[in-house]
């Protein structure tokens, strides 16, 4: 799987184009892919995903964005 983030984020697997739709989601695979392979916790793909205004069940929030990725 290859992710370009600079410029407009583009994904391919296997030379096929992958779209996401959907800010919060392509945050998301941005935030993972610059740490791949290591650990990130719940709290710092919340703060990276909400900023300011995280939503009151988060863990559960997340859940439903990896999910829906």
């Amino acid at each position: 799987m290859r992710i370009n983030v600079l410029g407009p984020l583009e994904i391919s697997d296997a030379g096929e184009s992958i779209e996401i739709r959907g800010a919060r989601l392509r945050a998301l695979v941005i935030r993972l892919a610059l740490d791949a392979g290591r650990y990130i916790s719940v709290e710092a793909l919340v703060d990276a995903l909400w900023e300011d205004e995280p939503p009151a069940d988060q863990v559960n929030a997340l859940q439903s964005l990896v999910s829906r990725l």
